[in-house]
């Protein structure tokens, strides 16, 4: 398990990232290249009432920044969206992934 570690932690920063920190989670997503400005975008018309708007955002993949169009998603009732998006962290950013919340 230690030498899968190893090896995945060397990959990731050939890739471009720094910090990578392994966790129950996954792996969490550091990296000292800026994502680029959100691209501006017009949500459709909801596909039923009560749906929430995913906006868009910069995913990291195959060592760059690829744009994954937004989407509508059902409600969880009580709870409200917080978007996929990327806090700078000293000299780093880092990747905080969209969730629900209360």
């Amino acid at each position: 398990m230690k030498h899968t570690k190893l090896i995945v932690a060397s990959l990731l920063l050939a890739g471009g990232l720094t910090l990578p920190a392994l966790s129950q989670a996954g792996v969490a997503i550091d990296l000292d290249i800026a994502p680029p400005a959100a691209v501006v975008e017009t949500p459709p018309p909801a596909p039923q009432p009560g749906y929430v708007w995913a906006a868009g955002y910069w995913n990291w993949e195959g060592g760059r920044h690829v744009w994954v169009p937004g989407h509508y998603m059902a409600p969880h009732p009580g709870h409200h969206w917080v978007a996929d998006h990327w806090e700078q962290r000293g000299p780093h950013y880092h990747y905080q992934p969209g969730h629900w919340e209360r």
